[in-house]
């Protein structure tokens, strides 16, 4: 058998197979995101600098450091999945967050009593695969679910802007700007709810959990540990063809 032959046969075995009647569908979905950030990254975050908006309510002595809520941020994402039975399909994901945070050193001014200020940014991609079973009938008027999931989590964490240099006596300042990324496998744990408005359309909300870490970090923050765990809430619209 010629290799055209045996391609074109393979194509109509597929087309011929049961996965080509499976539903499919697209969902689109936005929200945001809350890193559990404990870790010594975001510890020590909290210990050097506090927010840019809030410096001005505080001593340079006094003011407060960085907090978990501080790190929330838009999270949305794109997935497309097909049943695989009755009640469970398989879906591939592609989702986003990123915060920028405008900062400055809490405990530090320059001297002419001004902020010393930086940016702080994270960003988290998550590509993943899940597993989705839906105990309701699909014509039900809601749909609940629970997800299980894994994922390839891509991150890159930066700081830029103006810092000390604290291993020098006269503590000189001077602009820089810091980076890691990298990636790091995890997984994630879900529960949503659809709402059909018609055959092909559905309202959707979704929390999940998402489960990385990335025990030793690489270039400018070697050595640093980084938290990517954290909670997500998202509503969405899922298209089904």
């Amino acid at each position: 058998m010629s290799r055209r032959a045996a391609a074109i046969l393979g194509l109509s075995l597929v087309a011929m197979s049961p996965a080509a009647g499976w539903a499919s569908g697209v969902e689109v979905r936005l929200g945001g995101f809350a890193p559990r950030a404990q870790s010594d990254l975001f510890s020590d975050d909290a210990d050097l600098y506090t927010r840019r908006s809030r410096s001005g309510e505080c001593s340079a002595t006094s003011c407060p450091g960085l907090e978990k809520k501080d790190w929330a941020g838009g999270y949305g994402g794109l997935e497309y999945s097909f049943d695989v039975g009755h009640h469970a399909e398989i879906g591939f994901s592609v989702d986003g967050y990123e915060r920028r945070i405008p900062t400055s050193y809490r405990t530090s001014v320059r001297d002419d009593g001004s902020e010393i200020s930086q940016d702080l940014r994270l960003t988290i991609v998550p590509v993943g695969v899940s597993l989705r079973l839906l105990p309701a009938s699909r014509y039900a008027p809601i749909q609940p679910y629970v997800t299980v999931g894994g994922d390839v989590f891509f991150y890159k964490y930066e700081e830029s802007g103006d810092f000390i240099d604290f291993f020098d006596d006269s503590r000189p300042i001077s602009p820089d700007h810091f980076r890691s990324e990298g990636a790091v496998v995890g997984g994630h744990a879900a529960a949503g709810l659809r709402i059909p408005m018609g055959h092909d359309f559905a309202l959707t909300g979704e929390v999940r959990y998402q489960f990385a870490e990335k025990k030793r970090m690489n270039d400018d923050f070697d050595l640093n540990h980084i938290d990517l765990n954290g909670a997500s809430a998202t509503i969405g619209v899922r298209l089904r063809f």
